[in-house]
């Protein structure tokens, strides 16, 4: 990672940490942030020469973040090369991958909800338990996801209000801080 900022470098280094625990890659969240960080569009190469890692490694990073719709090709006049950019604005970004992940995770998850809820309703009294429980997290993820449908309607600038409000949405509510 040569001729990088200590900031940028500090920034690209925790990135990677972090997408581990989210259960990214590190080298994918690395690029990504290399990306997010990069004033231009960088091409493969580049990214593979700052970030020391092997080319394949880039390509494959790219293409895992391009399915995530957070990173896209751009074309450079004059250079045949894709270069790659990703999206700078955090609250667009943070709401693109919330709707990746739903897909990814929540939808798959209400689906097989539902058909086990459905067969431990059919096994009876001797399932009767299991149904409660599945029927809980079936109602739980069913309320979350309408409730997320409701907030992803809400304009860009809505929703920074929305969250900025913070403990203002407790009073209202009648909650004491």
């Amino acid at each position: 990672m040569a001729n990088m900022t200590p900031a940028t470098q500090g920034f690209i280094l925790h990135w990677g940490e972090m997408g581990t625990k989210w259960g990214i890659n590190r080298t994918v969240a690395q690029i990504h942030a290399l990306l997010y960080l990069s004033p231009k569009p960088l091409d493969a190469e580049q990214i593979a020469e700052t970030l020391s890692v092997a080319r394949s490694n880039v390509s494959n990073s790219l293409r895992e973040l391009q399915s995530w719709n957070i990173v896209k090709v751009v074309h450079v006049m004059g250079d045949r090369r894709d270069h790659y950019e990703s999206m700078k604005d955090v609250w667009e970004m943070f709401q693109v991958i919330l709707d990746e992940r739903k897909k990814r995770e929540i939808d798959p998850t209400l689906a097989v909800l539902r058909d086990l809820t459905a067969k431990a309703q059919k096994s009876g009294i001797k399932d009767a338990y299991t149904h409660e429980r599945l029927n809980d997290m079936l109602g739980f993820f069913e309320s979350m996801t309408t409730w997320y449908a409701h907030i992803r309607r809400m304009p860009t600038k809505a929703f920074i209000r929305f969250v900025k409000m913070g403990d203002k949405v407790r009073k209202l509510l009648g909650l004491a801080s």
